[in-house]
């Protein structure tokens, strides 16, 4: 299995080749929106009978339109990082989005949340604000 380092290197490096260089902030964004309105068009469209789960097909499929979003948000991540530093290597670019992203999970994870079982399911569940903002 390839480590997260050396595969995000190679996903810089093919989108820089395919798409161009510098950050794209609109073209990145206005993808990440259609992806996710393929998201929501797997589930309208294989919403069985309301109140059920979704099946194994339907939930595999829209894995498949997630990971398109996470390519693309680590796309976006990259190139925001190459902008701020245009001469840092694809390999250190990538080694410092895997640093920001452990560091930022290591932040969500002392943050204080509200009870998910209180949250309304079709609403974002935000942290507390105030703490390790």
């Amino acid at each position: 299995m390839t480590d997260f380092v050396t595969h995000l290197t190679r996903q810089a490096a093919f989108s820089r080749a395919t798409f161009g260089p510098g950050p794209r902030t609109e073209g990145v964004i206005d993808h990440v929106g259609k992806e996710l309105r393929e998201v929501a068009k797997v589930y309208a469209e294989n919403d069985g009978n309301p109140g059920e789960e979704p099946d194994f097909h339907t939930h595999m499929e829209a894995a498949e339109e997630w990971t398109d979003v996470a390519i693309l948000g680590i796309d976006g991540l990259t190139r925001a990082i190459s902008a701020a530093n245009p001469n840092l290597p694809f390999d250190q670019v990538a080694a410092k989005a895997v640093e920001m992203i452990v560091a930022k999970q290591g932040k969500n994870e002392l943050r204080d949340w509200p009870d998910w079982r209180t949250a309304a399911p079709g609403k974002a569940i935000e942290h507390v604000r105030g703490t390790h903002d």
